[in-house]
């Protein structure tokens, strides 16, 4: 995916806007941001697996394998960083570092036969396409996972840019990946919005003043609306979603 242009650096010390809870009317509109894992497509079955597979072989909750409901409140949506740290705090860095890095190539090789795009997915990038809107990937996925993911899902030429978490000084929840995305457009806040299905990406997207909205592909739509969404839809299929785009 050499085509596209990747950010690598973040810019984190602007102020976050007001939080917003509305879309704002079509016609303002300049800038459509998504996360990836979740988002794009509902890859956390396929994370959940590879942490359940390589943590009950390393022997972690005395061989249990993790649950569905430990992935989703403890892992989804953060930072590998932060979930070495969570996973492993007595492990050294370069421990925990390897321990992930085998993980994403785990992930890696199952996305390759078994990613598929949210329903709905390219009704709404045909959509953001017609309408001439901006728009970034923005996403805590190491760049390799990140990038497979989106040529996974036939994305590889929608996107302008891509804002990578682990590159930014704060990844998500930190509002930094999000500020980066919007400063290089030249759009505020108020003139966007994001999509995001995990705890972690909502809360950085809100911080940095976007209204969000919430896809319940693999959190509960109760969490995410804690989290500030403005509303959720289950696909890109769901009219609730295109009532708010008319």
């Amino acid at each position: 995916m050499s085509s596209l242009p990747l950010i690598s650096s973040c810019f984190c010390c602007r102020r976050a806007e007001p939080r917003n809870r509305q879309l704002p009317p079509i016609r303002s509109v300049q800038a459509v941001l998504f996360d990836i894992d979740g988002t794009l497509a509902d890859s956390d079955p396929l994370h959940y697996l590879a942490f359940r597979e390589m943590l009950a072989e390393i022997g972690y909750n005395c061989g249990n394998p993790i649950t569905k409901e430990f992935y989703s409140s403890s892992l989804s949506g953060k930072h590998n960083s932060v979930v070495g740290k969570f996973l492993f705090p007595d492990w050294d860095q370069q421990r925990r570092d390897q321990f992930l890095d085998d993980k994403e190539a785990h992930f890696r090789r199952l996305a390759a036969k078994q990613l598929e795009p949210v329903a709905g997915l390219h009704r709404l990038t045909d959509w953001i396409k017609q309408k001439g809107f901006h728009r970034a990937a923005v996403t805590n996925a190491p760049r390799a996972s990140a990038e497979q993911m989106i040529a996974g899902v036939g994305l590889t030429e929608f996107f302008e840019h891509v804002v990578i978490g682990g590159e930014c000084e704060r990844a998500k929840p930190f509002p930094d990946p999000y500020l980066k995305a919007l400063e290089h457009f030249g759009v505020s806040a108020q003139n966007a919005f994001a999509f995001e299905d995990s705890v972690a990406g909502l809360g950085a997207a809100v911080a940095a003043g976007l209204p969000v909205v919430g896809i319940t592909t693999g959190n509960p739509g109760p969490a995410l609306i804690a989290a500030g969404a403005a509303f959720l839809i289950k696909d890109y299929n769901d009219p609730a979603l295109w009532r708010k785009l008319k």
